[in-house]
């Protein structure tokens, strides 16, 4: 006997980005660059955003506050650099601190180009980000990402479902039809949570590749060159 036939998936109406990590070249690499730059030593700033950001962190962190807006940068900015350490016992200059960590931080163009071929294709595309405070090309993308959810200016933060919530509402479409990409696990777990579909971004192929295979007529290589 054989079981009942699977229903197909609804179709991808929603495309719902990450920012830094995914619209952009790795943050990891714009941090390594501030670290080297600062003579930071990188236990230090690794412990601290262990202790402010992992899963079984308490809630109210200075970085959950800083991502809903409660916290401003000034103000986080002297809270990092009380827990920093500098390979030649220096102390670390609070001020600019997220700024220089951010400096190096670039966009990438393969995501900027695969945003531009889902919209053509009539798929919308949202951004969902945690903001630290670092500034965004608004012009540019308001222009190309319908909603813009940042968290700062909402309030809330991922992986909390709300934030999801509202992206949807503000999309007008069922979770099952949206797909959220972020270079976060938690952020990706916290999607499927309320019933999105969510990819963990590695890079711009590979994220390509799994859109390709959810939307018809996205080439799996940029341009239509063959996919290798």
């Amino acid at each position: 006997m054989t079981g009942a036939a699977v229903p197909p998936a609804a179709p991808v109406e929603a495309v719902v980005l990450d920012y830094g990590g995914v619209l952009t070249l790795p943050v990891k690499e714009s941090i390594a660059a501030w670290i080297e730059a600062d003579g930071i030593d990188p236990q230090s700033f690794s412990r601290t955003l262990r202790a402010w950001m992992s899963r079984d962190a308490p809630v109210g962190t200075p970085i959950h506050r800083l991502e809903t807006g409660e916290l401003s940068v000034a103000e986080f900015d002297v809270l990092l650099a009380a827990e920093l350490t500098t390979v030649d016992g220096r102390p670390v200059d609070p001020v600019g601190v997220l700024s220089r960590l951010f400096a190096g931080m670039r966009p990438d163009p393969a995501m900027f180009a695969l945003v531009e071929e889902l919209r053509a294709l009539g798929v919308r595309v949202a951004l969902l980000s945690n903001s630290w405070g670092n500034t965004y090309p608004r012009e540019r993308i308001d222009a190309l990402l319908d909603p813009v959810v940042i968290s700062g200016e909402v309030g809330l933060r991922k992986p909390a479902a709300p934030i999801y919530e509202l992206t949807l509402a503000r999309l007008g479409v069922a979770p099952a039809s949206a797909l959220f990409v972020d270079d976060a696990e938690p952020n990706v777990l916290g999607a499927r949570a309320v019933g999105m579909r969510a990819h963990l971004h590695v890079d711009a192929p590979s994220a390509r590749a799994a859109l390709a295979a959810l939307v018809p007529g996205l080439s799996p290589a940029p341009n239509g060159a063959p996919g290798g």
